[in-house]
């Protein structure tokens, strides 16, 4: 049905309004009574076998919905109700910033693509709090990142603010320093200003009674050279694991007339690229630390496929669009059949 008759719909309207749009529909039917067992008895898979326990933390299945779709905290209760092992919220910063100037999401529908240049649009981490303390159960990671207007060399502050004002609300932190999208920030990805990053925020969680997990996510545009540089970082911060990959910078092979539109490119063109971070890192890493494996995801298979690299989770955000929350299901049912 998703793909049939709504997606066809969703895709006659501007990206940006339609996620709107969705968002406000999602929340409104989830009000009704009935439906939210609705869609949990449509998607969700409860199993023992699907379940993860990474970093002190137990995942009830393996299929996480990555940053940037529930920006805000606005909607991770009800799309928890699609079958999701976890939510991503964010990426979150100190201030709200109106992130690019719009149009800046954009279909590239010959790829089964998305571009976006959004540039952290966010109500900022105090308006996402107050949506965050009427969570029950679900599973939150805090995804942070700085303000547009913060230089490079004053990061560090923004990371901070945001780590400890999310401290008590989410259940592990992912570092954005690979988002295209912010001037500069991808510059926080070397190696000396990384490893300043990750040591401080490790340094402040040592000091809490329950230390939570932190993650780094990074770019699918590294070199192997700067792969390894992650792999070192990770080992001398003794933060607890990497998210591979976020958007990438690259437009090769693709086949839509929107192709050069600036920003992040996510979908199916990322496919192979993130598996073979993902690969990289567990095999030169000697699967030192967990990864969760993200890009490029639109079949069961792909998923097992990044599994098999050496993942330990996955997330979705353009496959869940392009296949509709059926996927999370799929790829949930072929993890059962497998381990079978």
């Amino acid at each position: 049905m998703y793909k049939l008759i709504i997606r066809p719909l969703f895709f006659l309207f501007d990206p940006e309004k339609i996620h709107h749009f969705t968002f406000s529909a999602i929340r409104n039917l989830s009000k009704i009574p009935g439906f939210s067992f609705l869609f949990r008895k449509l998607y969700l898979i409860e199993d023992k076998r699907l379940e993860r326990k990474l970093f002190g933390l137990t995942f009830k299945n393996p299929v996480g919905l990555a940053a940037g779709f529930d920006k805000d905290a606005k909607l991770y209760s009800e799309l928890s109700n699609f079958g999701f092992g976890f939510i991503e919220i964010g990426t979150l910063t100190p201030k709200p910033q109106s992130g690019n100037p719009k149009k800046r999401l954009f279909r590239l529908k010959e790829d089964s693509a998305i571009i976006n240049r959004m540039g952290f649009n966010n109500g900022g981490v105090t308006e996402a709090i107050e949506r965050l303390k009427k969570n029950k159960d679900v599973l939150i990671g805090g995804n942070i990142g700085k303000n547009k207007v913060t230089p490079n060399e004053k990061a560090v502050e923004d990371y901070k603010i945001c780590f400890h004002a999310l401290y008590d609300y989410v259940n592990y932190f992912v570092v954005n320093v690979s988002s295209p999208n912010t001037p500069n920030l991808r510059a926080l990805q070397d190696k000396e200003p990384l490893t300043e990053l990750l040591q401080v925020l490790k340094n402040e969680n040592s000091k809490k009674d329950n230390p939570k997990p932190i993650l780094l996510k990074i770019a699918p545009d590294l070199t192997n050279e700067q792969l390894l540089d992650i792999i070192d970082i990770v080992s001398e911060t003794k933060i607890d694991g990497v998210i591979a990959t976020n958007t990438t910078i690259s437009r090769d092979g693709l086949q839509s007339n929107n192709k050069s539109e600036t920003g992040g490119l996510s979908g199916k063109p990322l496919t192979s690229r993130s598996t073979e971070v993902i690969r990289f890192l567990a095999t030169e890493s000697k699967k030192a630390f967990p990864i969760i494996g993200v890009g490029g995801i639109h079949t069961a298979k792909e998923a097992l496929e990044k599994f098999e690299a050496g993942a330990d989770l996955v997330q979705l955000y353009t496959g869940f669009i392009y296949e509709g929350p059926k996927l999370i299901k799929d790829i949930n049912k072929a993890l059962i059949k497998k381990a079978n």
